[in-house]
């Protein structure tokens, strides 16, 4: 089995990946002609937290398996991408210590099959990078994805599966949290979709600021994007607020939980040994 890890700065998802009798096409991927794409046995979501010791994270993984009948000795291979680097050697010594693996990170040198144009390839963090190789290969090109995390990602893919490059902006709760902390009237809400944009009370003033103007800015920056393209690309919608968001937007067209799991898949095929890797001693 493949463990499938993806560190973000709010979230932590893990997927569980049968390989059992699937050799896996690195050319190909989940979601093209070829192989079957291996089978998600389980997958987590979990708060990060940057202070918990390589025990207390190894307790925690090694319970989540338990609760869906999984033990961490099945487990024959780990990758991980990561954007918070202060838990890299921790979670390296998690691999080692209760999974007895050397765990693969998205990192340079690594082989991913995608050109990278911006002016520095190293600054492309690496689940945004993840998330455009397999938003590539299950969509093809031109292709836009939004990942709605911590930060809302734009990344754009050539037809030919190039990186072109995207835009960052303060994520639905970032810029929340702000409103909310500086204005000392305003109360917290529960940010969803209101029944219309004109409140009728403080609670629905603010949602219908929150949401509708986060779609504005979504839909603002992908017309801009798409414009610059000069070609209709696919958008795909990934990450937390996926759902909610892309049900307004204009131009958001496809919406895929697992895009940045399936996408550590992929990098995991391009990158498997022709035997599985040895476990840590």
């Amino acid at each position: 089995m493949l463990l499938a890890v993806d560190v973000g700065n709010t979230n932590t998802v893990l997927g569980l990946y049968r390989l059992d009798g699937n050799s896996g096409s690195p050319a190909t991927g989940p979601g093209r002609g070829g192989d079957k794409k291996p089978e998600l046995a389980a997958h987590w979501r979990i708060t990060t937290h940057r202070t918990q010791t390589v025990d207390e994270y190894g307790v925690f993984f090694v319970k989540l398996f338990e609760m869906k009948g999984l033990a961490p000795s099945q487990v024959t291979h780990i990758i991980i991408s990561s954007v918070v680097p202060p838990l890299d050697s921790t979670l390296r010594e998690v691999c080692q210590e209760y999974f007895h693996l050397q765990p693969l990170f998205v990192e340079p040198g690594i082989k991913t099959g995608m050109p990278v144009l911006q002016d520095n390839p190293a600054d492309l963090g690496a689940d945004r990078l993840v998330n455009s190789i397999a938003a590539f290969e299950r969509y093809g090109g031109p292709c836009i994805v939004v990942d709605f995390g911590t930060a809302t990602t734009f990344d754009v893919i050539s037809a030919k599966g190039e990186y072109i490059g995207g835009a960052i902006a303060p994520g639905l709760g970032l810029s929340a949290d702000a409103l909310f902390t500086r204005a000392a009237r305003l109360s917290r809400v529960d940010i969803k979709r209101p029944p219309k944009a004109i409140g009728y009370n403080t609670v629905t003033h603010l949602q219908s600021g929150l949401y509708y103007g986060y779609i504005g800015l979504v839909d603002g920056i992908l017309e801009r994007i798409i414009a610059e393209l000069g070609e209709k690309p696919r958008v795909i919608a990934t990450g937390g607020l996926a759902r909610q968001i892309a049900e307004d937007s204009r131009y958001i067209t496809e919406i895929d939980d697992m895009l940045t799991l399936d996408g550590l898949l992929i990098l995991f095929e391009r990158n498997r040994a022709a035997k599985p890797r040895g476990r840590a001693h």
